[in-house]
């Protein structure tokens, strides 16, 4: 039996391209390990699966502000580096395929010290510090942009994200009977990502009264986001986080406002949605978001307001005018090149195993 070893985390957007990929893995025969930290967002998500068996290294964080512990954490990462090499040994994988995030650091170097060929997928425009350190050890590399590609050279490939497949099998009517909702209105999606976007919650709360009477608002507000004062507002449903309920909210959603994670974009430009972006500020980020935002802005696949021009006015207004460029916007993505990696990745994932024969 081949296995594979998947690594990755940090974040849910670390993870969730491995979701999509371990059905096709499981098809092929696979058998799936994932190396993580104990204690990561990574850890809880794929214990769940049955059939992967977890595994947990030392990791240290990699920070770009001062802190004691950035003296500290780079021999966590040495340590963790030698018991995913140790790892490596017990395991003998055919092949690894890294997600990025900085667990992934020491389990790309623990693979290079035992000959085992890595495949790393960047999904920023530009590559995060995680993967720019497992370059020189890494065989492969996927993006999902192709200003990535063209930035980590030779190696690198632009091939979009793996998308799960139960994101296209959403129904519009499940969707609005989850919702309570009627469907006469056009109904706007706000998804901040998975701690939500305070900033961004806060002004569309404020500028419900303008919006309301002209769209169904579903708000997916992050953990300890709700707003209890706003419940049973005719029209407005706030949720903390979607899971099994996101294909059929997703199919029911006719126009998108979100913050500008390469995931959730590529998600919404896989099903064809309009979409406002807010992206995360560079002050409080490496301002990853803003390049991607800035990215889909270019190529006519979006509209963009930035964070620093919000207010409840101007979001409203810029929501407005997204759906009336909701036409155009449609057309735009569905002659995009395709978001959804899936298939290109795993092609990938065979192709440097049989160079390594």
């Amino acid at each position: 039996m081949r296995k594979i070893v998947l690594t990755g985390g940090g974040t849910l957007g670390h993870v969730t391209p491995h979701l999509a990929l371990l059905p096709h893995l499981r098809e092929a025969g696979y058998e799936i390990h994932y190396i993580g930290t104990e204690k990561g967002m990574e850890a809880a998500r794929m214990q769940a699966e049955s059939d992967v068996i977890y595994h947990a290294v030392k990791s240290g964080k990699l920070r770009r502000y001062f802190s004691w512990q950035n003296f500290t954490d780079p021999f966590r990462v040495i340590v963790g580096a030698f018991q995913s090499a140790h790892l490596m040994g017990q395991i003998r994988p055919d092949v690894v395929f890294s997600k990025g995030g900085f667990v992934a650091v020491p389990v790309v170097f623990g693979a290079w010290l035992r000959g085992i060929p890595v495949l790393c997928h960047e999904s920023d425009l530009t590559p995060g510090l995680a993967n720019r350190l497992c370059k020189p050890f890494a065989r492969r590399f996927a993006t999902t942009f192709p200003e990535c590609a063209e930035a980590l050279g030779d190696k690198a490939e632009c091939t979009g994200t793996p998308l799960r497949r139960e994101l296209f099998a959403g129904s519009r009517e499940e969707g609005l009977r989850l919702l309570g909702l009627e469907g006469k209105k056009p109904v706007l999606l706000m998804m901040g990502g998975s701690s939500g976007a305070r900033s961004v919650n806060e002004a569309l709360r404020a500028a419900l009264p303008a919006l309301l009477p002209d769209f169904d608002i579903v708000h997916i507000c992050g953990k300890g986001n709700l707003d209890e004062s706003l419940n049973g507002r005719a029209g407005y449903v706030q949720r903390e986080f979607l899971d099994a309920e996101l294909p059929d909210v997703l199919a029911c959603a006719d126009l998108v406002l979100s913050r500008a994670g390469a995931n959730a974009l590529c998600e919404f430009q896989a099903l064809g949605r309009p979409m406002l972006l807010i992206p995360y500020p560079k002050g409080a980020s490496r301002g990853d978001q803003i390049l991607n935002a800035r990215s889909l802005e270019k190529r006519g696949l979006c509209r963009v307001l930035m964070q620093e021009d919000m207010t409840p006015e101007t979001l409203a207004k810029a929501i407005r005018e997204t759906w009336s460029e909701r036409d155009r916007l449609t057309e735009a993505l569905k002659k995009a090149p395709p978001a959804d990696g899936t298939a290109r990745v795993l092609e990938m994932i065979e192709e440097i195993q049989k160079s390594s024969l």
